[in-house]
């Protein structure tokens, strides 16, 4: 059985999705590598991160300690300037490790512990943790999509404004 894992499955990829969706209304390549408003983290910065953490996270994830003594994280949030391929294989790999070890998971792992950071976690709370911190990530990489493209020219990646009642009446929108 898989209602719950299926259900965290389904989120990760709704993350994954909006990430994509976000990235590719980026047109200028070089604002991929860009710094958010104040300094803040790039999209490039965040891409790695998150890969970096999804990797580490679900690399063994239910027989070794979720933060791998390969990564590196503080490297992930070194300014880096990459091109869309760089980024979108980079965004690809961690995604890819964490979608293929839930699709090996099923309900009755979630009885189960792992460990991050030496600290021990029932799969369920790692779970929610994991798709919280990719939720984070991906907000923001939204927010700086639509800060570069300006609010007038991004693509709605939810229910567009003023279009509440609409959907509200077909919310399927067939």
């Amino acid at each position: 059985m898989r209602h719950f894992i299926g259900g965290i499955e389904g989120e990760f990829k709704r993350y994954k999705k909006l990430g994509n969706e976000a990235i590719r209304q980026v047109h200028d390549d070089a604002q991929l590598s860009a710094e958010g408003p104040g300094g803040g983290n790039s999209i490039a910065v965040l891409v790695w991160h998150l890969s970096g953490n999804l990797k580490s996270r679900f690399t063994e994830f239910l027989t070794s300690d979720g933060e791998k003594p390969w990564r590196k994280r503080d490297e992930e949030f070194i300014f880096r300037s990459v091109s869309r391929a760089e980024l979108l294989a980079k965004w690809e790999e961690g995604w890819t490790v964490a979608l293929q070890e839930l699709q090996s998971l099923t309900d009755a792992d979630l009885n189960q512990s792992v460990i991050i950071r030496g600290e021990t976690f029932s799969v369920s709370d790692a779970l929610l943790r994991s798709v919280a911190h990719a939720a984070y990530h991906a907000g923001q990489i939204v927010y700086l999509a639509k800060a570069f493209r300006g609010a007038a020219e991004f693509e709605s990646l939810s229910i567009p404004l003023g279009m509440s009642e609409e959907f509200r009446k077909n919310p399927t929108r067939s």
